[in-house]
């Protein structure tokens, strides 16, 4: 019986969810509110309120979700003992353009989070979650980046700070305009070359450089 609740517990979660999700991806952020969730889910707010304190912990959870098909191939780009951490840093990248494309629910999370997400007065708990996730982000892109020079695979005086914010405001505006402007580009056939264009800028960039 325990275990039937629990299931049944975790059932509700993801029913919320994938409300939420819909709910963003029409509304906005800003202007969802959890009565709106609740309605699309089938549940009451009280259910809700179970399993997340708010809205904007409802919206990291959502956030999280896209993080786990990639997480093992980011580990080994980060990792020291990788013996080609760029290449896994480009295997990551050019599977999240794939993902990107071909999975709905990352397309449509990704939109919510590009476009629909406003940082308003009332959402800066919000912001601040998103400010936390960018600087994890770029210290995790430090890290690969210098393995990267510590095998020979980057320049030796590349100044691996600057390069992970470069690298980073690439691929992030690459998808940022994807998705406003899909037809203008094929981001699927093409994301080996645009992932090559930026890890060239890494290698042969002299701004980069120490």
């Amino acid at each position: 019986m325990v275990r039937r609740t629990k299931e049944e517990a975790q059932e509700t979660r993801t029913q919320i969810l994938e409300a939420a999700e819909k709910a963003f991806y029409k509304r906005g952020v800003a202007r969802t509110t959890l009565a709106d969730i609740a309605k699309l889910a089938g549940v009451t707010r009280g259910a809700i309120y179970w399993h997340f304190n708010d809205k904007a912990e409802l919206v990291e959870a959502m956030l999280e979700s896209l993080h786990e098909p990639l997480d093992a191939l980011a580990r080994a780009s980060e990792s020291e003992d990788e013996l080609d951490p760029l290449g896994c840093t480009r295997k990551l990248l050019v599977q999240l353009m794939h993902q990107m494309v071909l999975d709905p629910k990352t397309r449509r999370i990704n939109e919510i989070l590009h476009h629909k997400c406003e940082f308003t007065d009332d959402m800066c708990e919000i912001r601040q979650q998103r400010q936390a996730s960018t600087v994890e982000c770029h210290a995790n892109i430090v890290l690969s980046l210098g393995n990267a020079v510590k095998r020979g695979q980057l320049p030796a005086d590349m100044k691996p700070d600057r390069a992970a914010l470069a690298i980073y405001a690439y691929i992030d505006g690459l998808i940022r305009r994807w998705l406003l402007l899909p037809e203008s580009f094929d981001l699927l056939a093409e994301a080996e070359l645009w992932v090559d264009t930026g890890l060239d800028m890494l290698r042969l960039s002299p701004s980069l450089r120490k």
